[in-house]
């Protein structure tokens, strides 16, 4: 099949004129006197950007199969969060603790991947059903079936014309095969070095028909995954990962990461203990841990309650308080993870003019997480507002309380109630009929695409606020709480009391049942669309110096987005587990036209306008312009301009809320003295959606160089700048607290006079609160050089992403610049803004042997929640002292070893080495998307691994 001048310049149109991914399949020309020399047909850019006559006036990263390949990743989502252009904000399937968890998502330019339009084929798919930070919705990479993946396609210069919201940071556009003939089986099983975290990966796929001689063909690609989970307790070795406990590497055993079970004397504050820790009731300065013998104002005594019988984990808490490193024992590095996806893809030629197509995608995983036991005095929010759960307390007449006879607040790690776990299933389906052909002189493509993902998630471990109230203070007001919510409690004989620690064992199944039942929510969304796209070109225009490309399309689509409550966080009545909910639908109409004009001196001048309405935040318009010139041939110069919007998402703008947690210092109980308040904990975060929200938007400007200096070489440089505005964020979390939107705990006090007591939740809303500017430089460059005496070929390919600045300023003026640190920790994971990323790749190949050594770099991180901040250092170490040393994380890099060898030509054995030198992530004591270290580090906290396979073809 050939590409027609038609099909050609649109196909560059839609390249370099900013709309990418467009499916515009022209069919054969007729035959002409002198027939063209046939060219692959292609759907964006080619496949391979890096020369500069395949380059056009956008930036585009191409990874093809073979790059897939020879990275040696196991999911697109894991090449893809590798790759330099990916920051802040992605969403990695390691973190099984977060809103999202089960799914992953890619963000650009550090923008969030509520702002990277990802497609399938060009075309939208349902975005996943949890919001990542409750608000903001992205699409599941882990959906696409790996085998089945011809190229991945990432448009960096920001805004599409064509795809319309979401595409401020970019566009990713995967592209399934299309006209695969014969079968393949492909198999995979990877472990680390310590055995652990196993995965497999099993898929086959078969083509049959060819659509020039049979004029169809049937393509059915079917994949199996499954990935074991890794626990931290198993990578005890590792030095720091994993560790709550950071005492070895100077930090405090009473800071927010430090050993759980602390106590800190004078300051009415205490960790959650797994003997408990309880206050006395005359001096409510001070907790007492239940297992010394010695305790003041003690009535009741507990030897069996002693440190020494629940753990052997070193103390030395000045405080008196049992340590223990909850998050050691009980956390995961990475989730268990199965899932099966399936693709079919048929395409029948009716005609030379006309071709009926058809795609279904079906995706199902479930999901296995674990985390630490419940506390019992974890603060929440729901709609309502904040829940006080620091008041928590054993009561007069509970068998282990030490002050028995007056009733005595309580912090308590509910290990016999075992760890919280979480069993997500997701199920995901995309079915796409459409038709194309070429009449009238127009090539033309129309389809129907429906979408659809639920995902429902059932927890366990979560312990019932009134139920544990009455168990551990069986006061009648308590029980009639109680009892009301919950027949399993009502069913307990009166006054059943919750024995804890040492007196666990004296439970009932039944109590255990009343007090952790288990839990759950269900999610929804569904995309329906349908869209026509007309292309032709027109010749003889003047001042042109060839034929003007012309495309046209419409659209019509209705999304519908529901997440229903997790059950009892409607009340606030779980402990520890905030209230996420939201329910929306709106329909999108869209018209957008686009012109690409070959003008004379080679230059290539592309423009595109998109109109959008919403029926929920009204129109937008959206237009994009590009140039690009190449005075010879190994040289070109390139530019574009565009505007994008991102229309709020029902979690935002819908009916619903947000109740999470963030980290944030207290500056009001810091500057009084309370030490302890300087540093970050945890805070609950209560976030009520907003109606009037307007869309954000943006422009965004590139220029670059496409040069190739000598033969086989490229390199490419393109600075570029976006800046959006009417950001729809959270309210910051400090400002809040500065504001004095927040709720106390008037009973954990110090002795300290003034002490307004201890922040149990921070009252923020859903605001247009924002711009932010984010500029910097992408360097693209290979190399491929002809060995001597037929040693193959050497490849060496470098992508390098530098951020100049990434800076955000609010509504009354002030800024803060997140390049090269921490910040932004609202969002996330607080994984911070590396200011460098680099992907290298030294490659060698000869006969049927193909190596690669993959190096990827992300730069060093100022330990801070912005440049300039004048708290300083985000964290300190116990003598006050800035934390990392310098408040500088260190930067970190890996190198994988892919190797590849076909021995016959049906089959091909290929294996791997990832974190080939077993490098150790750096400690960052800030993050709260893993322990200790930064989730962007993973492979350093997995170690090293290694994975074996085969194909075979026939």
């Amino acid at each position: 099949m050939t590409e027609t001048p038609i099909s050609r310049t649109i196909r560059r149109l839609f390249a370099g004129g900013g709309a990418i991914g467009l499916t515009i399949l022209a069919l054969p020309a007729p035959a002409q006197d002198v027939a063209p020399k046939p060219v692959p047909r292609v759907e964006i850019t080619g496949s391979n950007i890096r020369r500069s006559e395949a380059e056009t006036a956008s930036s585009v990263i191409t990874v093809n199969r073979a790059d897939i390949e020879r990275s040696g990743k196991a999911t697109v989502a894991e090449l893809l969060q590798t790759l330099a252009v990916d920051n802040q904000g992605s969403v990695p399937t390691t973190f099984g603790n977060g809103f999202a968890a089960g799914a992953s998502g890619i963000s650009l330019r550090g923008l969030g991947a509520a702002s990277t339009l990802v497609l399938l084929n060009g075309r939208r798919m349902a975005p996943y059903g949890l919001a990542d930070d409750g608000q903001k919705q992205f699409t599941d990479l882990n959906v696409i079936p790996t085998d089945a993946v011809e190229r991945v396609e990432v448009l960096k210069d920001g805004a599409s014309a064509i795809y319309g919201s979401d595409a401020i940071a970019g566009v990713v556009n995967i592209i399934l095969r299309r006209d695969f003939q014969g079968n393949t089986v492909r198999f995979s099983r990877g472990a680390s070095d310590d055995w652990d975290g196993k995965r497999t990966n099993v898929a086959f796929t078969k083509g049959v028909g060819s659509l020039d001689t049979d004029r169809y063909n049937v393509l059915f690609s079917i994949e199996y995954k499954k990935f074991d989970e890794i626990w931290y307790r198993d990578r005890a070795d590792r030095e720091w990962i994993g560790r709550n406990d950071l005492r070895r590497w100077g930090y405090s055993a009473d800071q927010a990461l430090g050993g759980t079970g602390a106590i800190l004397p004078g300051t009415g504050t205490a960790g959650n203990a797994i003997n408990g820790n309880v206050r006395n009731p005359a001096d409510p300065t001070n907790y007492y841990n239940r297992g010394n013998l010695a305790g003041p104002g003690f009535t009741r005594t507990f030897p069996g309650a002693a440190c020494s019988n629940f753990t052997n984990h070193p103390q030395g808490d000045p405080g008196g308080g049992c340590l223990i490193d909850a998050s050691m024992q009980y956390n995961q590095i990475e989730p268990k993870q199965e899932n099966l996806s399936f693709f079919l893809r048929g395409t029948l030629q009716l005609d030379p003019s006309l071709q009926l197509y058809s795609e279904f995608n079906w995706y199902t995983s479930q999901t296995d997480t674990a985390t630490t036991p419940s506390s019992v005095s974890a603060s929440v929010g729901f709609p309502g507002g904040p829940v006080n759960n620091a008041v928590v307390q054993l009561g007069a007449n509970h068998p282990d309380n030490p002050y028995f006879g007056t009733a005595a607040r309580i912090r308590y790690l509910a290990a016999d109630v075992g760890p919280r776990k979480s069993n997500i299933d997701s199920n995901f389906l995309r079915w796409l009929g459409g038709a194309k052909g070429t009449h009238y002189g127009w090539d033309w493509d129309s389809a129907l695409l429906f979408s659809h993902n639920h995902v429902n998630n059932t927890q366990n471990g979560f312990l019932q606020r009134d139920v544990a109230f009455a168990l551990l203070d069986p006061t009648p007001a308590n029980i009639a709480a109680a009892a009301a919510n919950s027949p399993a409690y009502a069913a307990l004989p009166l006054g059943t009391v919750w024995r804890i620690a040492e007196n666990a064992p004296l439970n009932s199944p039944a109590l255990y049942a009343a007090l952790s039942p288990a839990i759950g929510n269900a999610a929804n969304t569904k995309v329906a669309q349908v869209d026509f796209k007309g292309t032709r070109e027109f010749a003889g225009i003047p001042y042109l110096a060839g034929n003007l490309g012309l495309a046209l399309g419409t659209e019509f689509r209705h999304e519908m987005t529901e997440l229903r409550p997790t059950t009892g966080t409607e009340r606030g009545n779980i402990i520890g587990l905030g209230y996420s909910a939201y329910s929306g639908a709106r329909n999108v109409f869209a018209l957008y036209g686009e012109g690409l004009a070959p003008l004379p001196f080679n230059v290539e001048a592309s423009a595109a306008l998109r109109y959008d309405h919403f029926t929920d935040v009204g129109s937008s318009w959206t237009p994009k312009f590009g140039l690009k010139w190449t005075p010879v041939r190994q040289f070109a110069l390139r530019g574009t301009f565009a505007r994008g919007f991102r229309a709020p998402s029902p979690a935002e703008n819908g009916v619903g809320g947000l109740a999470a947690f963030s980290t944030a210092a207290d500056p009001v109980r810091c500057a009084l003295g309370v030490t302890n308040a300087c540093n970050p904990a945890s805070v609950a975060l209560i976030t009520s959606p907003n109606p009037n929200l307007s869309p954000e938007r943006s422009k965004s400007y590139t220029l670059g160089v496409i040069w190739d200096p000598l033969p086989r070489t490229s390199i490419s440089v393109d600075y570029w700048k976006i800046k959006r505005k009417n950001e729809i964020n959270q309210e910051q979390v400090d400002a809040a607290i500065a504001a004095g939107s927040v709720a106390r705990d008037p009973g954990s006090v110090s002795g300290i006079p003034g002490d307004p007591g201890q922040i149990t939740a921070v009252l923020t809303r859903y605001v247009n609160s924002a711009q932010s500017k984010v500029r910097g430089l992408d360097v693209d460059a290979r190399y491929n050089h002809r060995l001597p005496d037929a040693w193959g070929n050497a490849t060496f390919d470098v992508k390098y992403t530098h951020i100049f600045e990434w800076l955000r300023t609010e509504q009354d003026g002030t800024s803060r610049e997140f390049a090269g640190t921490h910040g932004n920790c609202d969002v996330t994971n607080c994984t911070g803004t590396p200011a460098d990323r680099v992907n290298m790749r030294f490659g060698w190949d000869r006969n049927n042997l193909r190596v690669s050594a993959n190096v990827n770099y992300r730069g060093v991180l100022e330990n801070r929640f912005f440049r300039g901040d004048p708290s300083g250092c985000a964290v300190t170490f116990a003598n006050g002292a800035d934390a990392p040393n310098g408040c500088e994380l260190a930067s970190f890099t890996t190198v994988d070893l892919v190797v590849r060898w076909k021995p016959q030509q049906r089959w091909e054995v290929f294996g791997s080495v990832q974190n080939l030198f077993d490098k150790i992530a750096p400690l960052d004591p800030l993050t709260y998307g893993a322990q200790a270290y930064n989730p962007l580090d993973y492979e350093g906290a997995r170690g090293r691994f290694y994975t074996l396979g085969a194909r075979y073809s026939f």
